[in-house]
């Protein structure tokens, strides 16, 4: 008889099953199979915040499958990912299929190939039940401020808000932001450069500095910088000084999940959401050509920086036969990791389980998304074990008058790890160049002076990528709740995304208020950060997990009990954008609400004049059917599609989404489809490949 491995996916069963082979039938639990009940609290707070756990709805079927597949098979193992919510589906598996928690029935894999596969299996240990109980006490908290803060929020602000310990923290740090730039004082200041030329020709910038003392200048206003105009009025510009120097540049570590990402919100524009999804898919398996079904990288929910000496020769022969010996890091490279807890250490950084595969081999077989972070990952990975980037930097004084210039480049001398990667960034700095050869006392030929107004400029609004670095600093969440915290608070209407720039709904402020002023402590970032420190040292097996949870709940209810006396008989109103539209059955202005399902477009004289529409997003497309516009709109589920404006007259809608290309066969709308762009007017059938955004 097999033994029966139970894993969380089918494609993560799927490989598996190939290392395997016939003495083993692995099958999926499809993620968890249970949990607390929707319905009610589920948690019996006066006897120890015992939980109830019920079957989650859809999942009997299964559950009764893998129940008849554990007694035909000799012995069950549980394979479910190497975290807290893998331990706890392990558990709920163990508790459902009857198998001891003590008993060696658990296997992890930090890498899904034939090695990480052997060497998982030839540790079975028992379920880590500190692992297990600090999930069950951050679902607890969860639901526990869930649970009691939404009803709260449905009579104060609006019927079918909920709450979240984590979201509601994050949300308030995206407010702090928008007030921070709203209350900003921008400070004049002005640039003073000199464009000069050397006797054989060649020009460069140096930028007011000091005056000849050495003394640091400010030029805060055109007064000053007039004045300093006049003052350098026909003088000789010659060479001070000339520092020269060398740098090195060592490249960044491998990717941990926050890094991972950030790099790839700046690189391709990914959602946290779409990266995660992405990595799942390439640590679970995928099939490539030559090479079977394979999962590509580690683990993808990691903290730490640490790589295994095996992974770390396996690059480095690589590299040396691709770029050469030179370009081979001689030492081993350490990087300390941000958490100094065994638990979260317990995995590898991010890297390519099989280093010598390289993203042009893999391309061809999997999906964009998928080659694309491949690629990000493998290339930070391999960068992380090149030599160091080196240059001759230079450093110029340039006197004129009473006045100091500087200006400083580099060369580079060899480019080492630059040669395959260099990491993205939010700020679009002028960098430095090389500058022409320069000795002291060397005279110079003024091209022109020039004087600039420049203002201080307030912190930007964060993107995705920002706020994930945000969340990190300030220690809040882990890695595998960036991307489900930023996810529900736009599903939830509290934060909406303009390009790339997350922004606070009305809906949202309100809440934030309401929390700031009632509910501090669930919204103070330090606050947020102990509790996690908390459930980290549950998870080192140094705490109780019931005492954890009874000692957060009790100030919770006494904040909870107190929000009750402050805002009796009160109601939060959620401020109304205006808009441009007026009324057509009344006159007055129309503007933009937020409703349970998402904002709307209703009458400023409601409730006198009802009058109201759905609030949609014309994409610029026509309808390949009638030539209406095509609208973005979303379905009961919130998923977005596009429909033609006509509707109902016409019922066209596709998930592809208008492009503003036309189509030169017919000049109709193309619609983007999986890397493509194809004519749906009927008839045409004119397709091509999409353009790949750099």
């Amino acid at each position: 008889m097999p033994k029966l491995v139970i894993v969380e996916s089918p494609a993560k069963a799927k490989t598996i099953g190939k290392y395997l082979g016939r003495g083993y039938k692995v099958t999926a639990s499809m993620g968890h199979v249970r949990d607390l009940p929707a319905s009610q609290l589920g948690i019996d707070i006066e006897n120890g915040y015992t939980p109830k756990y019920i079957t989650i709805k859809g999942k009997q079927k299964l559950v009764r499958e893998l129940k008849d597949e554990a007694k035909k098979c000799d012995g069950v193992l549980l394979a479910t990912d190497p975290d807290r919510e893998g331990e706890a589906i392990s558990w709920h598996l163990a508790s459902l299929l009857g198998l001891d928690p003590a008993e060696p029935n658990r296997v992890t894999f930090d890498e899904i190939t034939k090695k990480g596969v052997q060497e998982g299996m030839a540790h079975p240990r028992a379920i880590d039940m500190d692992l297990f109980n600090a999930q069950q006490a951050r679902r607890e908290l969860d639901r526990l401020v869930g649970y009691k803060l939404s009803p709260f929020l449905w009579r104060k602000v609006r019927r079918g808000l909920s709450a979240g310990r984590v979201q509601s923290v994050t949300v308030r740090l995206i407010r702090d932001r928008e007030l921070e730039i709203e209350n900003f004082k921008p400070e004049e200041y002005w640039n003073l450069d000199a464009h000069l030329k050397t006797q054989d020709g060649a020009a460069f910038t140096a930028r007011l500095a000091a005056r000849a003392d050495g003394t640091k200048v400010t030029v805060k206003n055109k007064d000053q910088a007039d004045g300093i105009l006049a003052s350098l009025k026909g003088k000789p510009y010659t060479v001070a000084k000339v520092d020269k120097g060398k740098r090195r540049r060592a490249p960044t570590p491998p990717f941990i999940t926050s890094t991972l990402q950030q790099d790839a919100s700046r690189a391709f524009g990914f959602s946290a959401a779409r990266t995660m999804r992405a990595a799942q898919t390439l640590y679970e398996g995928v099939d490539i050509e030559g090479h079977g079904t394979v999962g590509l990288i580690t683990y993808m929910r990691t903290d730490s920086l640490r790589v295994s000496d095996e992974a770390v020769a396996a690059a480095k022969a690589f590299i040396g036969a691709r770029w050469g010996e030179k370009y081979v890091n001689k030492t081993a490279r350490k990087w300390k990791s941000r958490s100094a807890t065994a638990a979260q250490d317990a995995h590898e950084a991010i890297r390519p389980s099989m280093p010598e595969l390289t993203p042009e081999e893999v391309e061809r077989s999997i999906s964009a998304d998928t080659a694309r972070l491949y690629r990000l990952i493998w290339s930070r990975f391999m960068a992380s074990q090149m030599a160091d980037c080196l240059m001759d930097t230079v450093s110029v004084s340039v006197g004129a008058g009473d006045w100091l210039f500087r200006a400083s480049g580099y060369t580079v001398t060899f480019d080492g790890f630059t040669a395959l990667y260099e990491e993205s960034t939010d700020d679009k700095q002028k960098k430095e160049t090389a500058l022409p050869p320069l000795a002291a006392g060397q005279p110079l030929q003024l091209q022109k002076l020039t004087a600039d107004q420049k203002f201080t400029q307030p912190p930007p609004l964060y993107t995705e990528a920002a706020l994930i670095h945000a969340l990190e600093e300030n220690g809040i969440g882990r890695p595998s709740t960036y991307a489900p915290t930023i996810s529900t608070i736009i599903d939830r209407g509290y934060v909406e995304k303009d390009g790339k720039k997350l922004r606070t709904t009305p809906l949202g402020r309100a809440v934030n208020q309401v929390m700031l002023d009632e509910f501090p402590d669930i919204v103070d970032p330090a606050f947020s950060a102990d509790m996690e420190k908390k459930l980290d040292v549950v998870e080192n097996g140094q705490a109780d997990w019931v005492r954890t949870v009874d000692e957060f709940y009790r100030g919770f209810a006494q904040s909870l009990e107190k929000a009750e006396k402050d805002m009796e008989g009160k109601k939060v109103k959620v401020e109304d954008v205006p808009t441009d539209e007026i009324c057509e059955k009344c006159g007055r202005p129309m503007v933009i609400k937020s409703g349970r399902y998402g904002k709307f477009v209703a009458c400023s004289g409601f409730p006198e004049c009802r009058n109201a529409h759905p609030l949609v997003k014309d994409t610029g497309g026509l309808c390949p059917l009638c030539g209406g516009h095509m609208l973005l709109r979303k379905s009961a589920k919130g998923r977005v599609y596009y429909g033609c404006g006509n509707y109902p007259k016409c019922t066209f809608m596709t998930w592809d989404e208008p492009v503003p290309e036309k189509c030169p066969q017919c000049g109709a709308t193309l619609f983007k489809r999986k890397g493509q762009l194809l004519c749906l007017k009927e008839g045409c059938g004119y397709v091509k490949p999409a353009e790949k955004k750099e």
